[in-house]
């Protein structure tokens, strides 16, 4: 084989000379196209990217909208949200913790962070790794009093992790709302945690019973007899999904998650 540093024709005249169909030319042409269409794909991620982290703002502060009954079509989502005042929380203590700016603080981020969070072995939520921290958001009544508390909550179902939140009413433990924002379950099964009527169970439903019990479940059926205030039914033909729910609630609203907090709440402690 000759050099083609050697041929007085030089490389890119042999490869000019070459038919259109063949192998070096189509590979070539190949190459370059997936080069160019990635640099674009590129360019448009890093350019739109503030505009999709704005609507992904937008969105969550529409979920906490809806979550709390605010919400209505056409609304500023902006305007609207400013009547909420976001608090972050360690967990541990229940107390408020000023470490971290409250509007742009992320408790998801935060659980992948070794400084930020801690690993989970009683696991019932399924979420691995759990920050030491997170952001309520607060809404008070005219008066100045508060009027509920919106609760980040999240944890695994059948295919996916749920993200939400849970609105409780002043007392910190009547239900106002319950309301997943992401999710990849399964669709008219699993994913009927998005249907209307099934989140308005929740509504008027307790955490705990008189004596400080964690009581609010999901399950199939009707409620035991006396237990009807803290029973939300499954979801039909959705059995994994539905326990996924009952799991990460029970985990928010126990020990590991927002007890501390909700005590500290109802003590007048905050």
């Amino acid at each position: 084989m000759s050099d083609l540093s050697q041929d007085p024709k030089g490389f890119i005249a042999r490869f000019r000379a070459l038919p259109t169909d063949s192998i070096p030319k189509t590979v070539f042409v190949a190459v370059t196209l997936c080069l160019f269409c990635s640099m674009i794909v590129s360019i448009a991620a890093v350019s739109l990217r503030p505009v999709q982290n704005a609507n992904k703002l937008l969105d969550k502060q529409k979920n906490i909208l809806q979550v709390a009954g605010l919400y209505e079509d056409g609304m500023n989502i902006a305007q609207a949200f400013s009547a909420f005042e976001p608090r972050v929380v360690e967990l541990a203590t229940g107390t408020y913790t000023d470490q971290f700016d409250a509007a742009t603080f992320d408790d998801i981020a935060a659980a992948s962070d070794p400084a930020l969070s801690v690993p989970l072995t009683d696991d019932p939520a399924g979420i691995g790794r759990q920050s030491k921290y997170a952001t309520v958001y607060l809404l008070n009544d005219a008066s100045g009093a508060l009027d509920k508390v919106i609760l980040p909550i999240y944890g695994y179902g059948l295919w996916s992790t749920l993200y939400g939140f849970i609105a409780l009413e002043e007392n910190g433990n009547d239900v106002y709302g319950l309301q997943f924002y992401e999710h990849a379950e399964t669709p008219g099964l699993g994913g009927e945690v998005d249907n209307p009527r099934w989140k308005s169970q929740w509504k008027g439903k307790m955490l705990r019973d008189p004596s400080g019990d964690l009581k609010i479940t999901v399950a199939k059926g009707g409620a035991p007899t006396g237990q009807e205030a803290y029973h939300v039914d499954a979801l039909a033909g959705a059995t994994l999904t539905s326990r996924g729910v009952d799991n990460l609630v029970r985990f928010w609203m126990g020990a590991q998650g927002f007890e501390p907090y909700i005590t500290n709440l109802q003590n007048g402690a905050l």
